[in-house]
């Protein structure tokens, strides 16, 4: 029985609605919180130059590998890896199933987006910008935050359930350019604001005296899970292109459209923080739910009059970026799901959709119900365990055995030989090196310095 025998496997209108749904995937919150916070705590420019460095050759040769497997295969990663032999098949299991442990705690994350654009409307800015207690009350509080998690996860699962082509696609198409449009727009109105050119020359300027190995650490991390890379994501949607379409130019587009929103996102973020908080270290200080919940609404709520519309404004935008990814998460388990399973794409979806919704329950009650369970130590939670054992062990694994598996097994000339199939392939000589030698160095240094970095034994 083939793997897609419980119905026709979806597939991509053209090459633009495979780049514009690979880089919406890319663009999510990773891009928001915590490159702007890495930009500031390892000198502004030059971590922006080591990153682009490292997208062009690094993640350009993982993303490759993974969207070219999956258009050889034209399966998800559950059956990619396995069509190459049953033996290979448990690179494909331990790949499959990060995604789900992935997305239900992602879009817990895109609730308390969604709490925040909606209470700036109905609270205004003054009752965000209060030193976290908003925030640690929201979370803590059990029911509302229930309430706008599934508020999320409907959303979600409307878009994935209209298909390919009528949801995530047609979605893409309209996120994609409003929060392209929306984030320039708000990088222009922050700029004006008094002390944010002092905090635009730190982002931009170079200062070499900050590169380190940790920044390089740094960088490298960012960009593994920037790109989507290690969770299925890529070879699912690579098994819906079509056998024409250009793969290393549509690679390089994707990275693209990440990178130049990654350094958009520093632009609107490290700025208007450095309005705030006066420096560069004090805004180093700050990452992830800190900065988007406690240190932004601080921000915004100094700007005055307009402080509750650029609040709103701002949040809608993570709520778009939040839902590109988690839109790409989702397909992704439905995909796993329908082609290990032999069942239709609408049978897929349910279950899908069940294991997520219950995930996120619990994901949820983490802060609330079941605080007490503190799987990394004292004052963690279980979106911390979840987010460790997926980003900082789970995917380099996966990543390392893919590059292995290519670069060993089934040799580099087979993927290759699938991108030749639809044109020229510049990067030929770079990739085999990449894929055989340097990534599966990288990636571990990736994950041993991840991994030591959260039991304090390495700092980042």
């Amino acid at each position: 029985m083939s793997a897609n025998s419980g119905g026709a496997r979806a597939s991509w209108s053209g090459k633009w609605a495979f780049i514009l749904a690979a880089a919406a995937s890319a663009i999510g919150l990773g891009n928001l919180w915590r490159f702007p916070y890495l930009a500031a705590k390892y000198g502004g420019g030059v971590f922006l130059i080591t990153y682009v460095v490292l997208v062009v050759t690094f993640g350009f040769t993982l993303m490759m590998l993974e969207a070219a497997l999956g258009r050889k295969t034209g399966q998800s990663a559950l059956g990619a890896f396995k069509s190459f032999g049953k033996k290979y098949a448990f690179i494909g299991i331990f790949t499959s199933a990060i995604p789900f442990i992935i997305v239900p705690y992602y879009c817990i994350i895109g609730g308390w987006v969604l709490k925040y654009a909606g209470a700036y409307l109905i609270d205004g800015s003054a009752a965000l910008a209060d030193g976290g207690t908003y925030f640690t009350n929201f979370i803590g509080g059990g029911g509302e935050s229930f309430i706008w998690a599934i508020a999320f996860l409907l959303i979600v699962f409307a878009i994935v359930a209209l298909g390919v082509k009528n949801g995530i696609e047609r979605a893409n198409r309209i996120l994609m350019p409003v929060l392209l449009i929306m984030t320039a727009g708000i990088c222009i109105y922050e700029l004006t604001l008094p002390g944010a050119i002092d905090g635009l020359a730190y982002y931009l300027t170079p200062d070499f005296s900050k590169f380190s190995v940790e920044l390089v650490i740094a960088a490298l991390g960012q960009m593994f899970y920037s790109l989507s890379l290690a969770m299925g994501i890529m070879i699912t949607y690579g098994s819906y292109m079509q056998k024409s379409d250009n793969l290393e130019q549509s690679v390089r587009r994707i990275e693209l459209f990440d990178t130049g929103y990654a350094f958009l996102a520093g632009l609107m973020i490290v700025p208007a923080a450095f309005v705030a908080m006066g420096s560069a270290e004090a805004v180093a200080s700050k990452s992830g739910p800190s900065l988007m919940f406690v240190i932004l609404p601080t921000v915004f709520d100094q700007m005055g009059g307009i402080a509750s519309i650029m609040g709103f404004l701002f949040f809608l935008l993570v709520v778009f970026a939040a839902l590109t990814s988690s839109i790409s998460l989702t397909e992704t388990c439905v995909s796993i799901v329908q082609d290990s399973a032999h069942i239709t794409r609408k049978k897929a979806l349910i279950v899908s959709m069940a294991f997520i919704f219950v995930m996120a329950m619990i994901v949820n009650m983490g802060y609330c119900q079941l605080a007490f369970i503190e799987p990394l130590g004292p004052g963690s939670t279980i979106l911390d365990f979840l987010d460790f054992i997926s980003n900082s062990v789970m995917m380099p694994i996966a990543a390392l055995m893919a590059c292995v598996f290519v670069g060993w097994i089934i040799k580099p000339k087979a993927i290759i030989d699938e991108v030749k199939s639809s044109g020229p392939f510049k990067a030929e000589k770079m990739f085999a090196v990449m894929v055989k030698f340097i990534a599966p160095v990288l990636l571990v240094v990736i994950l041993v310095a991840y991994v030591a970095a959260q039991f304090g034994l390495f700092s980042m």
